[in-house]
């Protein structure tokens, strides 16, 4: 699912939303939770997960194309770790699927 189909999801869920409010409201969430991020808080849905900011050590790498030893610094990344309910649903509903019919 990409950002314009989730603003496309909210406009037709909601219709008192225009398309325009839907797509404002994805970015203002989007917005928020990317600040919130940045400024190193943790952010928990419950039912859904939480994102949090891991850090990755420094260490030495190699360019595959000469061999030398290259010297990667530390590095802040984005964690996503998906909830109780998100993980039970996501694997209810592709067993569902996968025991479908088969043609």
């Amino acid at each position: 699912m990409t950002r314009s189909d989730l603003v496309e999801e909210l406009a037709a869920r909601f219709s008192q939303l225009t398309h325009r409010d839907a797509e404002f409201a994805v970015k203002a969430i989007l917005e928020a939770m990317n600040d919130a991020l940045v400024r190193g808080h943790r952010i928990e849905i419950r039912g859904f997960g939480s994102f949090s900011i891991s850090r990755r050590p420094p260490r030495m790498g190699r360019n595959p194309r000469s061999g030398d030893s290259v010297a990667i610094p530390e590095k802040r990344v984005p964690r996503f770790k998906p909830g109780k309910a998100l993980r039970e649903a996501v694997d209810q509903r592709t067993a569902e699927l996968e025991s479908g019919p088969k043609l």
